[in-house]
């Protein structure tokens, strides 16, 4: 297997408790792994350490391909109307805008390019995010609840976008409080760890 995301015996801290430590994973192309549990865990956390954004209290995470993140905040320019928004992230990421219109067409944005992203509904915003991930051609997909305040048509267009990126070999990380219904998904229980 060639591996994309690996953590080995990572620990997080958190405020000085200790969330979780042990954990070790490794996710290679085609790889779905579910992070459960209740709220408090550290699936958030799990999710920050693989994407770099906290430095494991112990362990190593060894990332062999870009990421793209899903986490709270949808990291889009609220002024800007959303298909600008998206754009900016495009350039970042050195994708052309093609990636972006397909994207936006996966989930369902098009008739919403226009409108400024302090104007999209909570569902709207993570489909945003959503687009924005998939726009990105990153390998590696972490998606933090990426599936909250999205109604059954958007969370069906998310689980085709998972599906499809896998099926290209891409990865993904995935913390959810409910499986989506995502085909051939591992599973961690963070709660069996706290």
């Amino acid at each position: 297997m060639t591996e994309l995301l690996r953590l080995d015996g990572v620990a997080c801290i958190r405020g000085e408790r200790l969330l979780f430590e042990g954990v070790s994973l490794a996710l290679g192309r085609g790889d779905a792994l579910w992070l459960r549990g209740p709220n408090g865990v550290g699936k958030s956390s799990l999710i920050r350490l693989a994407a770099g954004l906290l430095q494991p209290a112990a362990g190593t995470v060894t990332r062999r391909e870009r990421i793209a993140l899903i986490d709270e905040a949808a990291a889009l320019d609220a002024e800007l109307p959303l298909r600008k928004a998206l754009d900016f992230w495009a350039r970042v990421d050195t994708v052309d805008g093609p990636a972006v219109t397909r994207a936006m067409n996966d989930m369902a944005l098009a008739s919403l390019a226009e409108v400024p992203v302090s104007m999209l509904s909570t569902g709207q915003r993570k489909r945003a995010a959503m687009a924005r991930v998939i726009a990105s051609s990153a390998p590696i997909w972490l998606l933090d609840e990426p599936a909250n305040g999205m109604d059954d048509a958007a969370q069906a267009r998310l689980v085709a976008g998972i599906a499809k990126h896998r099926a290209n070999g891409g990865a993904v990380l995935l913390a959810s409080h409910f499986t989506l219904g995502i085909a051939d998904l591992a599973e961690l229980d963070m709660g069996a760890l706290a």
